[in-house]
């Protein structure tokens, strides 16, 4: 053996109580589990004493926005200090491929705010095969899996326009959904809050769901209100899925804004409802209540017609900004949920452009008071100074929802941590151990070992993993040793890049990526591809 990490508590992702054991690796799998007391221990080149620690699988983020970190950043600390051995990538409808030039350079604006520029990066992909080969060549810290983006493949093809696909233009997206999961895409996302994917119906993406099926993948949607629509909307990706006969994953599921407090029961029973007529659902959360995204994202869908360069003209325009300010604070406008925007619960946190850093850290009320203008006014200077790529956090979350949700069968974890930013969200560099030390430790929302199975086993059977996500024979060895006293995420929203505790070994492949709790240079990840793709 090359390796035996003997007598941890080994918690193996079926949620059944933690057992001693000594695991033996070798040749990158697992090839041994010997429970204590039975047999010969095995022996290995090199023996890890791993008393008072718990081994459990590397956990699976099911909703990563790292698509350009894992290039730009090779040592991705703030994934692999987390135990996280594998992400999904590809989120929200929006990222880097299929594209061409044109493309590439609206989505880049567009999601600016997400990921950074892209041009630090060197793009030389334009199909998703050509991404992931990207990844597999340049090395990676952990494995990562992609979602066809529908967002994306609609600009591509259809363009900005708020209108319905032609039926040519809905042929050539469902060729390219298709060419993607060949590629080896494991479903597709949208962001249907998001131009130019929340312009898409349900028919046409009832139509490249029917896609998805046919090759056996999931489709993964941020649906089209979390807020004053968030049930029916809910209601609304379920229907197109069994529709499709297609597999739904529900991203960051939650109910937030007002008049959703104390809600999740009844999204719990609709999920249910489906679940007992044969629906095949999953769903993915956070362990927090604000959430994250661009300021951009909070303007009304017409206002994003037509893409970036389209905005930042109607933005300039003070009769167009004026319907676009009554639509946010007025009416409610569809980027933000339906929900009158409260500027108050709008935290600025990170820029694009430098000489706006002093926004980040503080509200856009709490800066427009002190310049003794509308939030409108302050907001709409970010918008145009920053050219669209101000990442925000929106504090309008209710905590009894969010451990409501996590408890439910379906459930499994994913940070939507956004890396980019002076003070990003701390779910990006917090989310896998405040699951473990906050709400299973602290709280007992959920036993420990249940806990760990909704970060590894679960969302490895929404991918369908085989030989991930199980402390077993055969089994790839992504692996965590943690300890369940002391584990903890180290951010917080004052202090978001900290690292956590608790956390001193994670390997991937085998291979040590973080050993004596230091991050080591190993790149031991690669693509995880749909399987029976080219």
């Amino acid at each position: 053996m090359d390796l035996v990490i003997r007598g941890a508590a080994v918690i193996d992702g079926t949620g059944t109580p933690a057992h001693r054991a000594d695991v033996a690796l070798a040749d990158g799998r697992i090839a041994e589990v010997r429970r204590e007391g039975e047999g010969r221990r095995p022996t290995a080149h090199r023996v890890l004493d791993a008393a008072g620690l718990a081994l459990s699988p590397g956990f699976i983020d099911m909703h990563a926005h790292s698509d350009l970190a894992l290039l730009r950043d090779p040592a991705h600390e703030a994934k692999v200090a987390q135990g996280v051995t594998l992400e999904v990538l590809g989120q929200d409808g929006l990222s880097y491929a299929p594209a061409d030039a044109r493309t590439l350079a609206e989505v880049n604006t567009a999601i600016g705010g997400w990921n950074g520029d892209a041009g630090d990066v060197g793009v030389d992909w334009r199909t998703v095969g050509g991404y992931l080969d990207r990844l597999d060549r340049q090395g990676i810290a952990v494995n990562a899996a992609y979602l066809v983006p529908q967002g994306t493949v609609r600009a591509l093809v259809v363009g900005w326009e708020r209108r319905p696909a032609t039926a040519e233009e809905l042929a050539r997206m469902k060729r390219l959904v298709a060419e993607g999961l060949e590629q080896g895409a494991v479903g597709m996302s949208s962001g249907l809050t998001y131009a130019p994917g929340m312009y898409a119906d349900d028919a046409e993406l009832t139509e490249l769901c029917r896609v998805v099926a046919a090759y056996g993948g999931y489709y993964c949607p941020h649906h089209r209100s979390y807020g004053a629509g968030a049930l029916a909307a809910y209601a609304e990706m379920v229907a197109v899925a069994r529709e499709a006969g297609c597999a739904l994953h529900l991203a960051h599921a939650v109910l937030n804004f007002r008049g959703n407090e104390g809600r999740a029961p009844e999204l719990l029973a609709l999920l249910d409802s489906a679940l007992a007529a044969g629906a095949d659902i999953t769903l993915d959360s956070y362990p927090y209540t604000p959430g994250c995204t661009t300021l951009a994202a909070m303007l009304p869908g017409w206002a994003s017609e037509g893409g970036p360069v389209a905005v930042l003209a109607r933005l300039r325009d003070d009769a167009t900004a004026e319907r676009v300010r009554h639509a946010m604070e007025e009416e409610g406008a569809d980027g933000c949920h339906g929900v009158p925007i409260d500027w108050e619960a709008i935290e600025v946190s990170g820029v694009g452009e430098p000489s706006l850093a002093s926004h980040v850290g503080r509200t856009v009320a709490g800066t427009a008071r002190e310049r003794g203008e509308r939030p409108w006014a302050t907001a709409r200077r970010l918008l145009l100074d920053d050219r669209l790529g101000t990442t925000i956090l929106q504090h309008v979350g209710h905590e009894e929802n969010v451990v409501a949700i996590m408890r439910h069968a379906v459930h499994t974890g994913g940070s939507d941590g956004i890396l980019h930013g002076a003070k990003p969200h701390p779910r990006a560099y917090g989310t896998f151990p405040h699951y473990l030390g906050r709400y299973a430790r602290e709280l007992g929302v959920l036993p420990l070992e249940e806990c760990v199975a909704h970060l590894t086993s679960r969302p490895a059977r929404r991918l369908g993993l085989s030989d991930r996500g199980l402390v077993r024979p055969g089994h790839v060895a992504d692996l965590v040793l943690f300890d369940p006293d002391s584990i903890a995420a180290g951010s917080t929203f004052e202090a978001p890049r900290a690292l956590p505790t608790g956390i001193p070994y994670v390997l991937i492949a085998g291979r040590f990526a973080m050993e004596d709790g230091r991050r080591t240079d190993v790149l031991a990840g690669r693509t995880i591809r749909r399987a029976g793709s080219a």
